[in-house]
């Protein structure tokens, strides 16, 4: 991880994650949709998104807010299937997510069960960074968004709000960048940013 730490941002490799879940407990909940894309610069170098089988009923209210039914994730893997795909996505990366700490937990949680370890990794959030250092009518991923022009269409699927995440951490990053952060430690303290 220090390696990673002294690499310049544009070198690094930053994955983003979102998850999106049967509900909101890492404990009783499980991962229904996972998505990651691993950039470096303005490079994709890699992109997962899976429905997941999450072993058990999708709740009515739940389905909702994202749009996944129990229908569409029966013939999906479960996490366990997903999971090796995703740890070799992580492996040496800067995990960026909006509010990290739900989807780490999460992630963490499912990779516990299947007997896996979630890396430690550095964790840029960009809830935390919002919170820290714009001043945002709301804080929420889709009004962050907005107030920056950039799309929010298909908001709460996993795949979508990783894009989403992506291009707020673009505009948070040549910030700080223009603020002397050159190397990811550096953004990482200036950001609030912590491992996992």
């Amino acid at each position: 991880m220090d390696v990673t730490g002294k690499l310049k941002i544009d070198d690094a490799v930053f994955t983003f994650i979102d998850v999106e879940t049967t509900g909101l407990s890492p404990r009783s909940a499980r991962v229904c949709e996972v998505a990651a894309i691993s950039f470096r610069g303005s490079d994709r170098v890699a992109t997962l998104a899976e429905l997941v089988n999450p072993g058990a009923p999708i709740p009515d209210a739940v389905s909702k807010i994202h749009g996944i039914t129990d229908e569409m994730v029966k013939d999906s893997p479960s996490f366990g299937g997903v999971a090796p795909r995703l740890l070799a996505m992580l492996e040496n990366s800067v995990v960026v997510a909006h509010n990290a700490q739900f989807d780490v937990a999460f992630l963490s949680a499912e990779m516990e069960r299947v007997g896996l370890k979630f890396p430690k990794l550095y964790v840029v959030d960009t809830l935390a960074i919002a919170r820290k250092n714009w001043k945002f009518q709301s804080n929420r991923l889709a009004k962050i968004a907005a107030e920056l022009n950039i799309s929010s269409e298909g908001w709460h699927r996993a795949l979508a709000d990783v894009e989403m995440t992506r291009k707020i951490f673009e505009h948070f990053i040549s910030a700080f960048k223009s603020a002397g952060a050159v190397t990811v430690a550096d953004l990482v303290s200036k950001s609030g940013g912590k491992t996992s």
